[in-house]
């Protein structure tokens, strides 16, 4: 089993920082952000697991909503990560989201 912490870790501090965001910081595309990454680490959770059919693409919640989808997101994609590449991967997009989002 892969130890996931440093990528589960790095998804928390980027929600939290969603979280603490002003409305303003959210609408300027921080929440985008946030919604793209989500929808990346679904998709690839999806790949992973080996799904047969096109991989779903998760629903825009709203801005407010950013910050859970990428924990969700993350928790998903952890469950079948099988490698430090994998993990070091999953964490650089994380890392790189965060800073174009300003947050």
């Amino acid at each position: 089993m892969v130890d996931t912490t440093r990528l589960t870790q790095a998804v928390d501090h980027f929600a939290d920082r969603l979280r603490a965001a002003p409305q303003s910081r959210l609408q300027r595309g921080a929440a985008a952000e946030a919604l793209a990454l989500a929808r990346e680490l679904a998709r690839r959770a999806q790949v992973l697991e080996g799904c047969s059919e096109e991989p779903r693409v998760m629903p825009d919640a709203g801005m407010f909503a950013a910050a859970d989808q990428i924990t969700v997101a993350v928790h998903d994609l952890a469950l079948v990560l099988t490698d430090d590449g994998q993990v070091s991967e999953a964490v650089r997009l994380v890392e790189d989201a965060q800073k174009r989002a300003g947050v």
